[in-house]
């Protein structure tokens, strides 16, 4: 008969101490020599990671009101535009967002400034009326003074996402990099067999409400991320070939860590935020086993061309081969490298299983699980 647990029954052993918590990687090396069955058997929880730039994050704020109080329309933070479209003194300031389109500083940098307890110059006009009389202001606040700092991230931590190159003659700047010309160079951004969707690529245990790691502190998934595309063709292993299912996140920023958040630049693309993810997976059966002990030789994705303009599809490669340092594509040799961190990965996982080992950190079961299968609609010009 074959085993099965419940989430309830793995908290219990978390609060007894007696639960067993390995990271993904490590349950990768146990799946070379033992069954789903005989994993099942031994571990309870798999924690996953990953740390890359993820450009649709973003943060709430509420400043507070002044005296007199006042509406605030036209609003920037150390010169970068919020948008105040929300309430009176409620604005969101995307990472991406910057004061001229070529600025090398952003929202991202905003945002890790704030959680680190620096000061940012809140800078705001709004028209004036009877009940919110002022018309401007300018001070400086930190997170300490505000009454909200909400990090809400509509689309992070892809499931699978493309190998990017260049076929043109010319370099290309990209939110994947510099690609270098002639296929100079091959840029990918998942950290394979330690990625949580990796990990649970049906969302079984993955849903709204699922506690997680979230850029140095507790945070929940909120709902589906944009883009969430779960009607990508899946390989022999069951895991989708590309970009698929992603999440939104939510969490106190106020709590966060800037060894987890951090702005980055890409030279004549722009301002992105790298983000600590960490999941972690109930193994309730020997399907999720199966599913927790994939390998990055099990992982596959689509090289795309980044250069021509049409996003062409090249051919597809594995983890083991990406995180190696070259793949071979058309018969040319290529050198290939992560945007995302595997160290900084690495590291989330082990907080997240020294947190449940320790019984800090409990699982939590989805209010409601995502779509099975879904679609993905472009832009149609119709002007």
């Amino acid at each position: 008969m074959a085993i099965k647990r419940s989430i309830d029954e793995i908290n219990e052993k978390i609060r007894s101490g007696k639960a067993v918590v390995l990271t993904a990687e490590q349950v990768s090396a146990m799946g070379k020599e033992m069954t789903p069955a005989e994993i099942m058997k031994k571990v309870d929880v798999v924690t996953t990671a990953t740390f890359g730039p993820m450009c649709s994050s973003g943060c709430f704020i509420n400043f507070g009101h002044s005296n007199p109080p006042m509406r605030m329309e036209r609003i920037t933070l150390n010169n970068v535009p919020a948008y105040g479209g929300v309430a009176a003194v409620d604005a969101y300031i995307g990472a991406t967002e910057t004061a001229m389109p070529h600025d090398t500083y952003g929202g991202a940098h905003v945002i890790e400034e704030l959680i680190a307890g620096k000061d940012v110059l809140l800078q705001a006009t709004g028209k004036g009326t009877d009940c919110y009389p002022r018309t401007e202001i300018k001070t400086l606040i930190n997170k300490n003074t505000v009454n909200e700092f909400i990090m809400f991230n509509p689309r992070n931590s892809y499931q699978n996402y493309n190998v990017a190159v260049n076929s043109t003659q010319k370099i290309k700047f990209t939110y994947m990099g510099t690609l270098l010309p002639a296929f100079g160079n091959a840029n990918f951004s998942t950290s394979g067999e330690l990625s949580p969707l990796l990990n649970d690529p049906e969302l079984r245990t993955i849903g709204i409400g699922t506690r997680i790691f979230f850029g140095g502190t507790t945070g929940y998934v909120a709902w589906n991320g944009t883009q969430f595309n779960t009607g990508k063709p899946v390989n022999q292993y069951g895991i989708p070939v590309g970009n698929s299912a992603t999440l939104s996140l939510i969490g106190d920023a106020r709590q966060m860590n800037t060894r987890f958040i951090k702005a980055a630049y890409f030279e004549k693309y722009g301002v992105s935020m790298f983000v600590g993810i960490g999941i972690p997976i109930p193994v309730l059966d020997e399907e999720m086993a199966k599913r927790v002990s994939v390998r990055n030789s099990q992982i596959e994705t689509n090289i795309i061309d980044y250069g021509s303009g049409n996003f062409e599809k090249l051919g597809q490669v594995d983890y083991r081969k990406l995180f190696s340092g070259e793949i071979t594509l058309l018969g040319k040799k290529i050198r290939s490298a992560p945007l995302s961190s595997l160290k900084v990965a690495r590291e989330i996982a082990d907080i997240l299983k020294r947190e449940i080992s320790e019984g800090r950190f409990f699982l939590t079961e989805p209010v409601a699980l995502f779509p099975r299968t879904t679609g993905l609609n472009n832009l149609e010009i119709r002007i």
